[in-house]
């Protein structure tokens, strides 16, 4: 994202720098501390999954830097725009929402432990999977805040790939778990 960005002629414009923080916000947290709070001892992915995820956000981060930093054209009174503040807003409760949920599942093991456990507190309350929830409003934040086809794209991406994950999970815990609270659903609170 940072390379494609650089080249944008709009690249150190206010608000293309704006876009450029959050985006850059999200993937530091992304990369370089989400892996490392994470418990993964004995844990592996296909080394397929890794290549379509790595493709799928190389294209992704070409497409939304082009856009920011090339192609969109903001003035600086976009940040003041009813789009750009809500979506904004959208994108910062949803990456709050996202590291929370996050940090309660990694607590439900102590050190060492190896059981399944129900999340409880935070938008557990409402939904199996906050935390993709959480990445939902992120990027529909970020659609919004850019006002983009790329950010639309993103978000449509995102939800195809986390909306099934999360019917999946909560079938899962339903299955698992007896006392699996019957009001939380998938991953829309109240609704799906």
């Amino acid at each position: 994202f940072g390379f494609v960005y650089l080249q944008g002629q709009y690249a150190f414009n206010v608000v293309p720098l704006v876009l450029l923080g959050l985006w850059q916000w999200h993937y530091l947290q992304r990369t370089f501390v989400f892996p490392f709070r994470m418990r993964m001892a004995g844990k592996s992915m296909p080394i397929l999954i890794a290549f379509l995820g790595f493709c799928f956000n190389t294209l992704n981060a070409y497409l939304n830097a082009r856009f920011v930093s090339e192609l969109g054209r903001y003035a600086a009174s976009w940040l003041s725009d009813p789009r750009f503040v809500f979506g904004f807003l959208l994108f910062f409760l949803g990456f709050v929402l996202n590291v929370h949920s996050d940090t309660i599942l990694r607590n439900l093991r102590a050190k060492g432990d190896r059981g399944y456990h129900l999340p409880y507190g935070g938008a557990y309350r409402f939904v199996s999977c906050p935390n993709y929830f959480g990445e939902l409003l992120e990027w529909l934040g970020w659609a919004v805040a850019t006002w983009s086809l790329s950010g639309l794209a993103f978000f449509v991406y995102t939800a195809a790939n986390l909306i099934p994950r999360a019917r999946s999970h909560h079938r899962w815990y339903k299955e698992k778990f007896s006392d699996y609270p019957s009001e939380r659903k998938a991953v829309l609170p109240f609704v799906y």
